[in-house]
């Protein structure tokens, strides 16, 4: 094996994961896989031998959970995780608490027909795995010292689900402002640290976490209890109001629309657009053309290129634009596209982006 391979172990106590996910793994382009094992304590000594440079995490199991498991690997090695977990309320819970603990994306495992699951989602695991082999273990590990898409899918735009227009007018200006922010791999974290640092007045604000469904729900919900501003996940036709964050439902994308001097959220259907369901690039392009100036888009961490073509045309509909800085990024991927795209107005540390969404109140 070449030695820049990406090194991957799987913890797993169903024997059909370890099977089927070690076998696709093995047989990717460009990934080892180590070991694949039951339980974390089997984990450990195997990497008492070889430290892999990925991990893919189960989080119910036996003898030591993947929480306790994930809380020893950030601080004693910050490596990337990619959570394994079950789709249902109460695994979505657990996975939070996994991805608050520095975990980096997740896996979705249904509890009937896992096999023919596994089997058929091969181009998104072996793309999460890539996706996680490429984060910032710097900045993990700088998070692990706080308190606690198929890639062989056809591509679509945003014009899948807003078809381009000729429309040039830009939307009046009104008092009422809106923030979007677009964000991916390593957004849980990173929004986290940005909203619980907002006071309870602030402008809407519109969010899509590249996230599948179910999950969005309890990460709404974690985020409500941790923030002065309520954050919830959007349901078709939520005001969008100040002191409020709306987040897009995994599985479905957001839009936001204006009805005068007010906007809502529409939650619709649609295509993967950049691969994904929400995408940024959808909300990004229906703020450009329902707020204009009044909009500040903000795009953060993440893995590929989605919204960065929905921040040109907010920064050409006349939104301020910013983007997460490479250093403060767990993956430098969507901002990067952006910022050479020439959507971005200015790069700003994590820790100072809300502050660049007060400013956009004081802009009234």
């Amino acid at each position: 094996m070449p030695l820049n391979d990406i090194k991957v172990l799987v913890v797993d106590d169903s024997a059909v994961v370890r099977k089927v996910l070690g076998a696709m793994l093995e047989s990717a382009p460009g990934i080892r896989l180590l070991h694949a094992v039951a339980d974390p304590l089997l984990a450990i000594e195997r990497m008492k031998q070889q430290w892999p440079d990925v991990i893919v995490l189960d989080v119910e199991m036996p003898r030591m959970d993947g929480i306790t498991f994930l809380k020893k690997i950030m601080a004693e090695r910050p490596t990337p995780v990619v959570i394994c977990s079950t789709l249902t309320d109460k695994g979505a819970e657990t996975t939070m608490a996994a991805m608050a603990a520095g975990a980096v994306s997740i896996i979705t495992k249904p509890k009937l027909g896992l096999k023919d699951f596994l089997t058929e989602s091969a181009d998104e695991l072996v793309a999460a795995v890539r996706a996680a082999a490429q984060v910032n273990v710097r900045r993990l590990a700088a998070r692990a010292a706080l308190p606690a898409a198929p890639a062989s899918a056809a591509k679509l735009s945003a014009d899948a689900i807003l078809p381009p227009t000729m429309e040039t007018r830009a939307p009046l200006r009104t008092t009422e402002r809106v923030v979007a922010i677009g964000t991916s791999t390593g957004g849980t974290l990173a929004l986290e640290e940005v909203l619980a640092a907002l006071p309870r007045v602030t402008p809407g604000i519109v969010i899509v976490q590249h996230m599948p469904e179910k999950f969005t729900a309890a990460f709404a919900e974690r985020l409500n209890k941790l923030c002065q501003i309520e954050v919830r996940e959007a349901r078709h036709g939520d005001r969008v109001l100040p002191g409020r964050a709306l987040i897009a439902p995994g599985g479905r994308h957001m839009l936001l629309r204006r009805d005068g001097a007010q906007y809502y959220a529409d939650v619709i259907d649609g295509p993967l657009v950049n691969r994904h369901r929400p995408s940024v690039d959808v909300l990004f392009r229906s703020v450009a053309r329902q707020a204009g100036a009044n909009a500040l888009g903000i795009i953060m961490t993440g893995m590929g290129d989605d919204g960065a073509a929905g921040l040109l045309e907010m920064r050409k509909a006349g939104a301020r634009t910013v983007a997460q800085d490479e250093d403060s990024c767990v993956v430098y991927g969507m901002p990067k596209e952006a910022v050479k795209r020439g959507a971005v107005e200015k790069s700003v540390p994590l820790t100072s982006i809300h502050r660049e969404i007060l400013q956009q109140l004081a802009a009234r």
